[in-house]
């Protein structure tokens, strides 16, 4: 079955890679982001548009498709709006919370035979996700919408997403069943990587590249034990949140990932050791991005920029794909309910 895609909020490509893997042939992608392009082209040989999605026609959309392909509209919008970080905040003015509302529009204009969209978990603690699987059932689309764990599809990393599928010419669209009934471990994917020291990039991979560690940040994580809480350091390197009954919560941040164990969630601050458990299990520094795209299962010679290296724009790029292998699962998924 030849089915083509259109990726909105495509991004850096996550999605797009993994979908081409799985069989399913993308022939555009679109985002607001101009420093995504790149790395977009290059990696996956479809074209990539600089546009909001608000600017979209259906007919845009249709002139990517080839004449009796199955059309398939996958939208992964941001998910900061349904975040847990955000619950309790009014996000009502939030500009990215109406964007499942266009991409509704554009299904609704386009009639594509399939529909995919990944969310946070919490996307379904909120109006506009029920509008919109209102809005597909009333099209005639069987819907199959699921919470997934990541680690059970072998991506190394404790994420969990929620995956829609939708299909107007199947009545059995599903997620395939979980592929792996053990974890996959940092130690198995960024074993071999070499040596870095904070601060440091590598002469052989641009990527493998780490962020600086202040001298009170040095002795924070050589005090900082694999699995650990900032709770384990001396009291001179607390930092002043850390004596708060409003920062004692926080165990995550401040702490270094452990080697027989899938990473902890891949986020835009992820180059960052105070930004969550980002430090390396062994080696006295935070992850490099290198490390963090295979966390996200981006293939190891992955480029994401061509010669301008900004950690966290790359960073953000990283943090915000959907995992590669994540997409492949759903193109199979969708191949095969097809």
């Amino acid at each position: 079955m030849n089915i083509e895609a259109v990726d909105l909020f495509c991004g850096v490509g996550g999605l797009t890679a993994g979908l081409i893997k799985s069989g399913v042939q993308v022939k555009a992608g679109y985002d607001i982001e101009p420093s995504c392009q790149y790395g977009y082209e290059y990696n996956n040989k479809a074209s990539f548009v600089l546009k909001d999605v608000a600017d979209v026609t259906a007919d845009e959309i249709n002139s990517w498709y080839s004449q009796g392909a199955v059309r398939l509209l996958a939208g992964c919008a941001p998910c900061q709006p349904f975040s847990t970080y955000n619950q309790g905040k009014d996000t009502t003015l939030d500009k990215k919370w109406p964007l499942l509302y266009h991409f509704m529009r554009l299904i609704e204009e386009v009639r594509p035979e399939l529909v995919t969209m990944e969310n946070v978990p919490d996307v379904t603690k909120h109006k506009v996700y029920h509008d919109f699987v209102s809005k597909l059932e009333e099209l005639g689309y069987t819907v199959s919408a699921n919470k997934v764990d990541c680690v059970q599809y072998g991506i190394p990393q404790t994420r969990k997403r929620h995956v829609l599928l939708a299909s107007l010419i199947s009545k059995n669209i599903k997620l395939i069943p979980p592929t792996h009934d053990k974890p996959v471990t940092v130690r198995e994917v960024i074993k071999n990587l070499p040596v870095l020291y904070a601060g440091k990039q590598s002469q052989k991979d641009a990527l493998h590249i780490c962020s600086k560690l202040s001298e009170l940040n040095m002795k924070r994580i050589k005090a900082s034990k694999p699995g650990g809480t900032w709770k384990d350091w001396p009291k001179e390197l607390l930092a002043a949140c850390h004596t708060k009954d409003s920062g004692k919560s926080y165990s995550g941040v401040y702490g270094r990932m452990e080697w027989d164990k899938p990473a902890p969630t891949m986020t835009t601050q992820c180059f960052g050791f105070g930004n969550g458990r980002f430090g390396h299990p062994s080696q006295h520094r935070a992850i490099s991005l290198r490390e963090a795209a295979i966390f996200q299962t981006f293939p190891e010679d992955y480029q994401f920029c061509k010669d301008d290296f900004h950690i966290k724009s790359i960073g953000k790029m990283i943090g915000n794909a959907v995992p590669v292998r994540l997409g492949e699962v759903v193109g199979i998924s969708l191949l095969r309910s097809a």
